[in-house]
């Protein structure tokens, strides 16, 4: 089996992957708060019991492939890789796993690997033109065109970041959950009313407004395809999106994977 890792700048995400067939498959995935001083050996205790309570001897992960937007954390993870699994790992965006589409940007090696890999599996699962959503820590906008080519995009706050930002800056302002209001209307009678309709509501307006900017400067017909854990929420009250793929970051990595010539 395939261990994915994604390492974002909130969490990691680690996968199991099934390789065999017509398509990877997700056998299970777990996910950790991203730390950089973590070690490789406090991620393998971890990921042993992990692999205990699946049932999954430990041998039975044959490769690992890594993404992630945080340099720091890559060390422990190939550490990881190579002392607790045997194996050498495969870092996504470095030889021999180049990306396999086009980035077709000025500065192509600015180009978060998150958002490559994502380019990657939206092409593979869905045809045409695309806007590419994902929920993070930052809340990211690519467009992947019919040829699997990434053409750029947008990076604006994530909505948890916005809403620590501003509770941190308004020292009467409570903490709240993220949640999708339950009244109807956007006229909130009590502060934290106030500020979920802001957050929330607020949050749905610069979608819609940046996806239909993008689509006019697309001027081609365009699928909007949304990953992260927050995208099934959004979904509740706006119809822009046509997909909505959580594990799309995984499923890219596993692709990826699956190109490399087998020995």
């Amino acid at each position: 089996m395939l261990l994915a890792i994604d390492a974002g700048n909130t969490n990691i995400v680690f996968a199991l992957v099934a390789q065999g067939g017509d398509a990877p498959v997700i056998r299970t995935r777990w996910r950790i708060a991203t730390d950089a001083r973590r070690t490789a050996d406090e991620y393998a205790v971890w990921l042993h019991q992990l692999l205990a309570l699946e049932g999954i001897e430990r041998s039975a992960v044959s490769a690992v492939i890594i993404s992630t937007v945080v340099p720091r954390a890559l060390h422990n993870l190939e550490v990881l890789a190579t002392k607790y699994f045997g194996v050498e790992p495969l870092v996504a965006g470095r030889p021999p796993m180049d990306w396999g589409i086009t980035l077709d940007v000025p500065e192509p090696h600015t180009v978060g690997a998150d958002r490559a890999v994502n380019a990657i599996a939206a092409h593979a699962l869905h045809p045409g033109d695309k806007i590419v959503i994902d929920f993070g820590t930052a809340t990211t906008f690519d467009v992947v065109d019919y040829s699997g080519a990434y053409k750029g995009g947008i990076i604006a706050p994530g909505i948890n970041l916005s809403l620590d930002a501003l509770v941190a800056a308004a020292a009467k302002l409570p903490r709240i959950a993220i949640a999708a209001p339950e009244k109807p209307g956007v006229i909130g009678r009590t502060t934290e009313d106030q500020m979920l309709i802001g957050i929330y509501w607020g949050y749905i307006a610069m979608i819609e407004g940046l996806v239909s900017r993008m689509r006019a400067e697309i001027g081609r017909p365009v699928k909007v395809v949304t990953t992260g854990g927050l995208a099934s929420l959004f979904d509740k009250h706006t119809s822009v999106f046509d997909a909505i793929e959580p594990d799309l970051t995984i499923t890219g990595l596993a692709m990826m994977h699956r190109r490399l010539p087998r020995t």
